[in-house]
C-alpha cells in the first residue's frame, strides 16, 4: 500500500473503531443505569445515538474502502475491509430493522419482558466481529 492511502485508511479505521467501542460498549449499557432513565427514555436516546453512529459508520466505511481500493492492498487488507463493511451492512439491513420494530413495540407500551427478541444479541455479536476486524485492519494498514 502507498503511504498516503495507508495513513488515511489506518486513521479512519481507528476512528471508526473508537466510535463503535465508545457507543456500543460504553454509552449503550451505561445509559440504562443512569438515575431516572426509564426503558422508554433509554430506547429513545439509543435509537437517536445509533442512527447517528450508523450514518457516520457508513461514511467511514465508504472512505476506508476507497482508500484501501486505491492503494494496491494485500489480500488480508482486502479481506478485513470486506468483513467490516459486510458486517456493518448486515447490521443496518437485517438486524437494525428488527431492533427498531422491537423498540417501537416497547415505546408503544408493550412490556419489555414480553416476547424477548434475540436481535440485540445478534447485533452485539456482529459488533464484536466488527471490532476485531477493524482492529486487525487498522494494524494491517499501518504496520504493513
Amino acid at each position: 500500500m502507498n503511504a498516503t492511502s495507508a495513513a488515511v485508511a489506518g486513521a479512519l479505521t481507528f476512528l471508526w473503531l473508537g466510535m463503535v467501542l465508545a457507543i456500543s460498549f460504553l454509552e449503550a449499557p451505561l445509559k440504562f443505569r443512569a438515575p431516572g432513565v426509564t426503558i422508554p427514555i433509554g430506547l429513545g436516546i439509543g435509537r437517536m445515538v445509533f442512527r447517528a453512529l450508523n450514518l457516520v459508520e457508513a461514511a467511514l466505511a465508504v472512505v476506508v474502502a476507497v482508500a484501501v481500493a486505491t492503494a494496491r492492498p494485500s489480500a488480508s487488507v482486502v479481506a478485513l475491509t470486506a468483513v467490516a463493511v459486510v458486517v456493518l451492512a448486515g447490521q443496518l439491513t437485517v438486524v437494525r430493522p428488527r431492533l427498531n420494530r422491537r423498540s417501537d413495540a416497547v415505546l408503544a407500551g408493550e412490556d419489555p419482558a414480553r416476547n424477548r427478541s434475540r436481535a440485540h444479541l445478534y447485533y452485539v455479536a456482529l459488533e464484536l466481529v466488527k471490532v476485531l476486524s477493524l482492529l486487525a485492519l487498522g494494524c494491517a494498514v499501518l504496520f504493513r
